[in-house]
């Protein structure tokens, strides 16, 4: 059975570089390695989370992508550069359709 996509492919028209990190490098900085370069569907609402240590975290937006971005990893950490601009990625959220399959990938940014 065939899916509804939430976050159609029309509707991504940013252009993205995703990076994730894992290890350090020699000079003490985070090891960095493309995870995707695409287009996604980015928004620049700013708004406030708590984080696990209770402290209040403002989030400047989110990016949207349609399916999974990065197949071999349950969570993306690391960076989304952006219109030139690099943002942290809080957190990352992969909505799974009924059957398991991935519909959409959402990152929160900072």
């Amino acid at each position: 059975m065939r899916w509804p996509e939430l976050v159609p492919d029309r509707v991504c028209t940013t252009p993205v570089c995703v990076y994730q990190t894992d290890g350090l490098n020699r000079d003490g900085s985070r090891k960095r390695t493309f995870t995707y370069i695409g287009k996604c569907h980015h928004t620049e609402k700013s708004f406030q989370k708590l984080s696990a240590d209770k402290q209040l975290i403002t989030l400047s937006g989110q990016a949207m992508f349609n399916g999974d971005i990065s197949p071999e990893t349950p969570k993306i950490e690391g960076y989304a550069e952006i219109g030139g601009k690099e943002y942290i990625i809080f957190g990352s959220e992969k909505a799974k359709n009924p059957d398991g399959s991935v519909n959409y990938t959402r990152l929160e940014l900072i």
